[in-house]
C-alpha cells in the first residue's frame, strides 16, 4: 500500500541556494536502510529547473510503474550520481554509517561538482573532500524537495532492479517482491534455507538466525 504524501514537493530550497551563489544544487536520498538482505543505495540528483518532470515526488507514495516511468525521464534531462555500501560494509560500520557512505559515494558519482546537497533526514554525510560542497539536511525532504523526491526515485528503482538480479542468484526468498524487507514470504524463507551472504549480520533477525543462543 503506497504512503499519503503529506506535503507537495517544490524547488524552493533549491532556489533559495542558488540565490546564494550555491549552483548547481544536487538533492541525496537513499533506499534500503530497513531491509535484511542487499545493499544500501543513495542516489544524487541535479535537476535542470527548466526541465523537472512532473510528478516527482516522495517514491514511497508513487506506485511501481510510476516510479519507473520517472526513473527513465530523469536519466534522460538530470545529472545522476548513485552510490552504494555493501552488506559487508552495513555488518562493519552498522546501517546509519553505510548509509552516510552511500550517500557520499552518489555525491563522488556526479558528473556535475554541486557546490550545495539537500539531504533526506538529519544526518549530513561527509562528502569528498575535493568536492567544495555545503550540505543542508531537509527531514522529510523527499515530501519537500524537488531534487530529493528525484533522488529518492532514482535510488529505490535502482535498488529494487539490483535486489531482483539478486533474486535470480538466490532464489526463494522473494526478493523480486518484498526487496529483501522482513516479510512473512521472506521470515518463512529464512527458516526454510537459512541466511546467505546478502543478508545483513548485524541486523538482530539474521543474528539470533545464526546463534540460537541470543534467543533464550
Amino acid at each position: 500500500m503506497m504512503a499519503k504524501a503529506e506535503f507537495d514537493a517544490d524547488y524552493e530550497h533549491e532556489a533559495a541556494a542558488v540565490a546564494r551563489g550555491l549552483a548547481p544544487v544536487c538533492g541525496v536520498d537513499e533506499a534500503g536502510r530497513g531491509p535484511w538482505a542487499g545493499p544500501v543505495v543513495a542516489a544524487a540528483v541535479i535537476l535542470r529547473p527548466d526541465d523537472i518532470p512532473p510528478g516527482l515526488a516522495d517514491s514511497k507514495t508513487l506506485s511501481r510503474a510510476r516510479r519507473e516511468a520517472l526513473f527513465h525521464s530523469l536519466t534522460d534531462v538530470a545529472v545522476i550520481g548513485v552510490g552504494r555500501a555493501a552488506v559487508g560494509e552495513i555488518d562493519r560500520l552498522n546501517i546509519l554509517g553505510a548509509t552516510m557512505l552511500a550517500m557520499a559515494r552518489a555525491v563522488a558519482a556526479l558528473a556535475l561538482a554541486p557546490r550545495h546537497a539537500l539531504v533526506d533526514g538529519n544526518r549530513a554525510p561527509d562528502l569528498p573532500a575535493n568536492r567544495n560542497c555545503s550540505v543542508e539536511c531537509l527531514v522529510k525532504g523527499d515530501a519537500r524537495c524537488l531534487s530529493i523526491a528525484a533522488a529518492s526515485i532514482v535510488a529505490k528503482v535502482t535498488r529494487d532492479r539490483e535486489m531482483t538480479a539478486l533474486a535470480r542468484r538466490f532464489p526463494g526468498f522473494g526478493w523480486e517482491r518484498n526487496a529483501g524487507y522482513g516479510t512473512a514470504e521472506h521470515q518463512a524463507a529464512l527458516a526454510r534455507l537459512g541466511p546467505n551472504e546478502m543478508h545483513r549480520r548485524s541486523f538482530a533477525p539474521i543474528r539470533k538466525l545464526l546463534d540460537p543462543s541470543l534467543n533464550d
